[in-house]
């Protein structure tokens, strides 16, 4: 048996997490909105290399009809919803929920120097990966990307 040793930062960490969640929850809300149950934001990876900017988000079990993504004013908008349905369990018959199901809405600048029109996306095992080649010019505006 190994020895784990007490780590309270660790218990630390997870109650920024939670707070993190709870403010950000505040703060997207429209005034006079319930705080609904379900909102979240899906964890995002950004990196670039000398040919493109890419973008991993995580989003499990979600199918990809239900993901819209779209630039606007050099704006990367990532929205969509992930649904509870499907499992014929009642809730009060669940112990424990701590996956995040709703919708969600993540947003990024992008920088002008990509290529819009050659954005490509695609969904494999739970993770949306986004990548715009770069480019000398602007690129398109208002565009809508079809996740492959």
């Amino acid at each position: 048996m190994a020895i784990v040793r007490y780590n309270p930062l660790s218990e630390l960490r997870s109650m920024q997490d939670k707070m993190n969640r709870l403010l950000d929850m505040a703060w997207t809300r429209e005034v006079g909105d319930e705080i609904r149950e379900g909102v979240w934001h899906p964890p995002a990876d950004i990196y670039e290399d000398e040919r493109a900017v890419t973008i991993k988000v995580e989003l499990p079990d979600m199918e990809q009809k239900d993901i819209d993504i779209r630039i606007e004013e050099h704006t990367l908008t990532i929205k969509g919803e992930r649904r509870h349905g499907g499992e014929l369990i009642k809730k009060e018959n669940f112990h424990r929920i701590e996956r995040y199901f709703g919708p969600f809405q993540r947003s990024f600048s992008l920088p002008p120097y990509l290529d819009n029109d050659k954005i490509s996306a695609s969904c494999d095992c739970g993770v949306l990966t986004i990548t715009i080649p770069k480019s000398g010019g602007a690129g398109a505006e208002g565009i809508t990307v079809e996740v492959g």
